[in-house]
């Protein structure tokens, strides 16, 4: 899948509300073992970057130096459910401090009331923050309106083929 293949997907409405929404990414990567782990966790979109940013010494991080891979879903729990799909390569990046993003993407979750103290209990325990850059190689919105699973479709035309 080429870029201007993916652009066009996260541009879609449904993608931009994903995207811009306060559910998490559920983010699935290989462990040191080599068996998978997929997590929910907070992220940020920076030009046609999926960024998330971590404690630096985290088992995700060592993980990914290992092996770059990703996977991310990021859905509603809604009916019916709308459903970000992608897949790409990580890059990892030590930054002094906290990044905005970071605080941005925190701020999805909480109220306004809230957001002052996390925000200062954040920048008081992170010296650092592992920057975790996702370049998308793949994606895939499906929102049960305009686009379903390729097997429900296959079934579905199979059914009204008699």
């Amino acid at each position: 899948m080429d870029k201007q293949q993916i652009a066009e997907i996260l541009a879609k409405p449904y993608a931009q509300q994903l995207l811009n929404g306060p559910e998490p990414a559920r983010f699935a990567y290989d462990g040191l073992d080599g068996d998978p782990r997929v997590i929910p966790i907070g992220f940020w979109v920076e030009d046609d970057q999926i960024v998330i940013a971590t404690v630096p010494k985290s088992a995700k991080v060592a993980a990914l130096r290992k092996n770059p891979k990703v996977a991310l879903t990021i859905d509603t729990g809604a009916f019916p459910p709308k459903v970000l799909l992608l897949r790409g390569t990580a890059e990892l990046e030590l930054v002094p401090g906290v990044p905005e993003g970071y605080l941005i993407a925190g701020h999805k979750v909480m109220t306004d009331e809230q957001y002052p103290g996390w925000v200062e209990g954040v920048k008081g325990l992170y010296d650092e923050m592992m920057v975790i850059r996702v370049t998308l190689t793949w994606a895939k919105l499906l929102d049960f309106e305009t686009t379903i699973p390729k097997a429900v479709e296959d079934l579905i035309q199979e059914k009204a083929a008699g």
